[in-house]
């Protein structure tokens, strides 16, 4: 019979082999949905990629007018970009052609949100309500389930980014921003967004926004010019293996370890 002592024994082997197998679980997927800079630091989206690669990411925010979307595809076509859209879902709602135009181009579909609210600490509740009911949307419009999410105007706190994440959205930002809602000319929108981008950038533009896909032609013929590829978020970030730094780049924690 085994003694009091004994029994302690093969509980304590039995908790180690369950947490040992739970972290082998954890570590086989991969499941590096966000990495605080500290502890009880900022939950961080996904600003930009850390890469040797000449890739950049051309995302459009849609939540104002379709007018320019048959433009934008037209343009994206003729330079080979594969961009990334994130709809609003009351805009999938209202332009269910310009939504399904986008997804039959071949580009991406991420969430914005369903009415564009302010999501910092609106609550659990109403957040869940929000990606659930833009999905919808976005969903009847095209038959695409968004598995990206970008806050409205930017603006996010830690709840926003783990709440996005247990109903598996990945949180996408920005590191160059085409300021286009503030209605520059192209040519000074193209000048400033040139000066920012990188290898690993994601790029920020607006659908509806009045001097946008003049800007674009400009960046994408100058960024063509310099050997750049243009590529959905998906295929810029990484899947697993991941830590993102303190100003939300994106690293490749195997990339790192072999080379280090």
């Amino acid at each position: 019979m085994m003694d009091v002592s004994g029994k302690r024994k093969e509980k304590w082997r039995l908790a180690l082999a369950v947490t040992g197998a739970a972290l082998v679980i954890f570590l086989a997927l991969g499941i590096f949905v966000y990495k605080a800079v500290a502890e009880g630091g900022p939950h961080l989206p996904i600003y930009s990629v850390e890469t040797d690669e000449k890739k950049v990411a051309i995302t459009v925010n849609c939540a104002w007018g379709d007018a320019d979307i048959p433009e934008l595809l037209e343009l994206f076509d003729e330079y080979n970009v594969e961009a990334t859209f994130f709809i609003l879902g009351q805009w999938a709602e209202k332009y269910p052609d310009s939504t399904r135009a986008i997804a039959e181009a071949g580009h991406e579909i991420g969430s914005h949100s369903n009415t564009h609210p302010n999501m910092v600490g609106i609550g659990e509740g109403r957040i869940r309500e929000e990606l659930s009911r833009s999905s919808e949307h976005i969903e009847r419009a095209c038959g695409i389930k968004p598995v990206l999410f970008r806050a409205p105007s930017g603006s996010y706190d830690n709840q926003l980014i783990d709440v996005a994440a247990k109903l598996g959205y990945q949180t996408i930002q920005w590191d160059v921003d085409s300021r286009d809602w503030q209605d520059p000319t192209s040519e000074e929108m193209a000048d400033s967004v040139l000066s920012a981008v990188g290898p690993g950038s994601i790029l920020l533009f607006h659908s509806g926004a009045k001097n946008t896909p003049d800007a674009l032609a400009l960046i994408l013929q100058e960024l063509s010019n310099q050997g750049y590829q243009f590529v959905k978020v998906s295929d810029l970030i990484y899947q697993e293996e991941y830590s993102i730094d303190s100003a939300g780049r994106q690293v490749s924690l195997a990339k790192k370890s072999a080379a280090g």
